[in-house]
């Protein structure tokens, strides 16, 4: 969950916070405004958004998840095809949807993903639904945008291992796809493909959990032993990481702040250097995009490594290297019960 708070940082959290706070606001615009920007598009009116911004939460840290732009469905349904068409794939195998599973919370519940060749991959694959939320993509946050995200395991040998050329041959190939890539973008070009396959993601927001109910002021949205697990969730400090309407994604964090997670291991693979591998800067080491907890409870395994194999587990990996203690066991289960009403609907549909 990429740390749910920083032992012997106390005082700079409790500063932190507060900027943090304002910060949310403002990326929150800049993401519905800017980031998640679609070639032709339409949005929500300006005045619908402006009031979701204005109104306040009692000030907490955590906004509900936006409703999905109002993208251009052509290019949505375009993007669906693409996300689920394994010619994309170097040996016709696998497909965006083979790692990124809807019906299983937007990703697999394996530690690695299998790619072509049955080749086992490297990183517990994130989740994609609000994926249009991050501010980065992948652990180590190499991608920039969703569009860039697309070049990463489309070309990556142990998942996707195909080429843009043979990609674009291929569908080129189809009739329905010229015939949709033609009345959209003029012609089947790598940009092409990947703009499509964005959209589509962008479109896949779950807002109207039953957080987000009680936060919009519905007291009877989530119980007496959720709201506590939400105090909880707050005075550990947690909130400090997993802010904003994706509880998270929109900053990095070490992994080991109060003691080292990484000492169980007898060997390190590439991927738990995180954003090093991107940086080459010394103090990255150990660094990751931190996870949003958007429907956290249907996404298991845990962390860049897949090593947590349920919530309360996370929950206790993260109060020991992240904090520094062992969370008394009622504290664990009630922070566990807040993040289950974090599951959202889909298309107005419950996940």
């Amino acid at each position: 969950m990429g740390g749910l708070g920083r032992r012997g940082w106390t005082r700079r959290r409790w500063i932190i916070l507060p900027v943090m706070l304002a910060l949310v606001g403002m990326g929150f615009f800049w993401l519905l405004f800017f980031q998640n920007r679609d070639t032709g598009a339409s949005y929500l009116p300006e005045h619908d958004y402006a009031k979701l911004l204005l109104t306040r939460y009692d000030n907490e840290a955590i906004l509900p998840v936006p409703v999905s732009p109002l993208l251009d469905p052509r290019k949505v349904n375009l993007g669906y095809q693409l996300f689920h068409d394994k010619t994309l794939s170097h040996d016709k195998s696998v497909a965006c949807v083979s790692c990124h599973d809807l019906s299983q919370g937007g990703t697999t519940h394996t530690a690695y993903s299998t790619g072509i060749h049955q080749q086992i991959g490297t990183v517990n694959a994130p989740t994609v639904f609000n994926s249009g939320l991050n501010f980065r993509y992948f652990w180590d946050g190499r991608a920039a945008t969703l569009e860039n995200q697309v070049d990463g395991p489309l070309q990556n040998p142990i998942e996707m291992g195909a080429t843009w050329p043979e990609v674009v041959r291929r569908l080129r190939q189809r009739q329905d796809m010229v015939k949709q890539f033609d009345e959209l973008y003029g012609d089947i070009t790598p940009e092409a493909i990947r703009q499509a396959i964005a959209t589509f993601e962008r479109s896949l927001n779950t807002p109207d959990s039953r957080f987000d109910q009680y936060l919009r002021g519905d007291m009877t949205a989530i119980s007496a032993n959720e709201r506590e697990g939400y105090q909880l969730f707050k005075k550990y400090g947690c909130v400090s990481c997993h802010q904003g309407a994706n509880l998270g994604g929109n900053f990095y964090e070490k992994l080991g702040i109060a003691a080292d997670y990484f000492s169980h291991k007898k060997t390190l693979s590439p991927s738990d250097y995180g954003r090093f591998n991107v940086t080459h800067i010394e103090e990255n080491k150990f660094e990751f995009k931190v996870p949003g907890l958007r429907n956290v409870a249907l996404t298991a395994p845990y962390l860049h490594d897949g090593s947590a194999a349920t919530l309360p587990d996370v929950i206790r990996i993260m109060a020991r290297y992240q904090l520094g203690i062992t969370m008394p066991e009622h504290d664990v289960q009630r922070i566990d019960q807040f993040l289950r009403t974090l599951t959202g609907q889909y298309q107005g549909r419950p996940l």
